[in-house]
């Protein structure tokens, strides 16, 4: 965690520290099918044999205490060492994934995963929830020093810097320290110390867990960033009920731009122990000698999905192109793409049914892995595309190789098709292409709306 909080004055906090016995964890549950009118944009329901790590296509484990070249103990003071051994990070068998802590005084070990894609982000007009079903460590009081779980999204534009913290923006979905039974929500931003989110702290709000403690059962915890209200919106809830929430209004245009303006965001879990906020909390340096080990948190499923959809909502995660390489001259299903941004995956009416990319608006990409083309190249491109874009409105949909921002190897140009599902097959020539590569469609557009749905798309030699 690249926060770096100062000490949070203790009389803030309102709840009581309790020393309670380790109890058995409740059953997981199924990741809920997305509400009316909204699609299923990711999902992970931690579902795998005992002892197994997470699934590695869907999550980056991060080791020891800093990222190469990035700030030490993950620029938060944080004591651990984080690692990939099962006895730190391992499904459970039941559906959950486990976090867990282990050491005594300034020596300890545990886990810190972080999403592959980095790209979580609304649409324009549309709203974008990250959940996740979480159970803290079940411990408290004094037994608890130190203990910091934490279910976080960080801007994308972080990787591979680890020192533009905190302008590209993090969303703390849920935090907790010591035990206490209260979560954080907090939003980091704009520079530090100081500036408009008032580092090193953060704007944040706490509360304490509807019903049972959040040590003792899970909640489940839900972040929302809204850009279907202007001013734009950033909420949090614990159990459906919000806590706290930020206005785009709050803030100038370069800091927000700077947060929200960039690709987009990766989700991040773990349990960190010591730091600048659990000892600011406490008042004095944890863990300590009277902390346990070995009380996981427990997590049962991380979602994400995005309001807006046309149509009948999928129910389980994007499907993608399975392993090995792809036949270029094969019908190219749009929604089975690797990665993303910007886009949702809604319900055809084309025929032959299934599912369509929809929401695609100026900047958005898709990603498709090893698509080859042979030794024969490829002249021509075809894709089958809708458009109910407003009058005025329209854009390029681009081929490229290797990379979203490589020239352009072949476009075409679409407007208003007679609606987002009046669907069609539009030809273009491309550069000569042999061999395996890496496909990128890209859509650029001269106005900020949605332009295009695509539901497939081929190469050919003529």
């Amino acid at each position: 965690m690249p926060r770096r909080r100062l000490a949070v004055a203790a009389a803030a906090l309102s709840a009581a520290f309790s020393l309670v016995l380790y109890a058995a964890l409740a059953a997981s549950a199924a990741v809920p099918p997305p509400p009316a009118g909204w699609s299923l944009v990711w999902a992970d329901d931690f579902n795998g044999p005992a002892g197994s790590l997470p699934d590695s296509g869907n999550w980056i484990i991060d080791t020891g205490h800093s990222y190469p070249g990035g700030p030490a103990n993950w620029g938060t003071g944080e004591i651990q060492n984080y690692t990939a051994n099962p006895s730190n990070l391992s499904l459970d068998g039941t559906g959950n994934l486990r976090i867990t802590p282990l050491g005594a005084n300034r020596d300890w070990t545990s886990a810190r995963i972080e999403t592959r894609r980095s790209d979580f982000k609304p649409a324009d007009g549309r709203v974008l929830r990250i959940e996740g079903r979480i159970q803290m460590p079940n411990v408290t009081g004094q037994a608890a020093l130190g203990y910091w779980p934490a279910f976080w999204a960080l801007g994308s534009p972080y990787r591979g810097n680890y020192w533009n913290w905190p302008g590209i923006g993090e969303f703390d979905i849920m935090e907790n320290v010591n035990g206490i039974n209260s979560v954080w929500a907090v939003l980091h931003c704009g520079v530090a110390p100081g500036g408009p989110c008032n580092e090193f702290s953060g704007l944040g709000a706490n509360r304490a867990c509807p019903g049972a403690s959040c040590q003792s059962a899970f909640h489940t915890y839900r972040f929302e960033w809204d850009r279907s209200v202007s001013p734009n919106q950033l909420r949090w809830y614990v159990d459906g009920q919000q806590f706290h929430s930020v206005s785009q209004s709050q803030f100038d245009a370069a800091t927000w731009n700077n947060m929200t303006g960039h690709a987009g965001y990766f989700i991040l879990l773990n349990v960190a122990m010591g730091g600048a906020f659990p000892d600011g909390v406490a008042g004095f340096s944890t863990p300590t000698a009277a902390t346990v080990s070995g009380r996981p948190m427990v997590v049962d499923y991380v979602a994400v999905w995005q309001s807006g959809t046309t149509g009948p909502t999928p129910t389980g995660p994007t499907p993608t192109n399975p392993p090995g390489d792809v036949d270029a001259r094969s019908t190219i299903q749009a929604e089975r793409h690797q990665a993303q941004s910007g886009t949702i995956v809604e319900t055809t009416t084309d025929t032959g049914g299934g599912q369509n990319v929809g929401a695609i608006t100026n900047g958005d990409w898709l990603r498709f892995d090893n698509v080859n083309f042979g030794g024969t190249a490829a002249t021509q491109f075809r894709a089958r595309v809708a458009s109910g874009a407003a009058g005025g409105v329209s854009g390029l949909v681009q081929v490229r190789l290797g990379s979203p921002t490589a020239p352009p190897i072949g476009d075409f140009a679409l407007a208003n098709t007679g609606g987002w599902q009046s669907w069609r097959t539009i030809p273009a020539n491309v550069s000569p292409v042999t061999g395996t590569h890496t496909v990128y469609l890209t859509f650029s557009s001269g106005q900020p709306a949605d332009f295009v749905n695509v539901n497939w798309f081929t190469f050919s030699t003529t």
